[in-house]
């Protein structure tokens, strides 16, 4: 396996720190005026999620993971794993964990693709794509004369999600919702 000295370090590189996967967050190259040289770096463990910080000396080498980004469709979900499947022709089938789409549950649709973070061919996460589409399943009636200006109200969307939406919006409508910030951004032409 390939490994990257302190000098090859920069955000977003995952390596291999005491047996587990971690990606890089921060790095800062520090010359302090008496002493040799090191590296302060910001470390995500991507088991735990843990963040911590660590020195390295100029010179020391980390291990590369295995950690590959894949896109996937979500399959189906049979209560304990949620399943997801390459799209790249081979068909491949991979199940995730809870602790592995935690994070993206309420965006999860049927046929969409998402990023699956694969380690050792074992899904470590899951993350959603920026937007997603999701029908409107529970929310108040609309009224005549509500408008886009006035306030909001929430709805329930088909994944359970539950989202602020202006007052005109119904029950059966698609939206376009930002998943970052969990945010209603447009009603979609059907």
């Amino acid at each position: 396996m390939a490994s990257y000295s302190t000098n090859e370090f920069r955000s977003g590189l995952k390596v291999l720190l005491e047996g587990d996967p971690c990606v890089i967050l921060e790095n800062e190259f520090v010359k302090p005026g008496k002493g040799q040289a090191f590296n302060r770096v910001k470390l995500r463990n991507l088991n735990s999620n843990r963040v911590w910080e660590r020195t390295f000396k100029s010179g020391e080498s980390l291990e590369s993971a295995d950690v590959v980004e894949q896109e996937m469709e979500y399959l189906y979900t049979d209560g304990e794993f949620w399943h997801f499947m390459l799209t790249d022709g081979s068909f491949e089938q991979y199940p995730a964990d809870a602790k592995a789409v935690s994070d993206v549950l309420k965006w999860l649709k049927e046929q969409d693709v998402y990023t699956v973070t694969l380690y050792n061919d074992s899904p470590l996460s899951v993350s959603a794509p920026n937007f997603v589409e999701l029908e409107v399943v529970d929310t108040d009636p609309g009224m005549k004369g509500d408008t886009a200006q006035g306030g909001t109200k929430p709805a329930t969307l088909a994944t359970g999600a539950v989202v602020n939406v202006p007052l005109f919006i119904n029950i059966g409508d698609v939206l376009k919702v930002d998943t970052r910030s969990g945010e209603y951004v447009n009603r979609v032409k059907t």
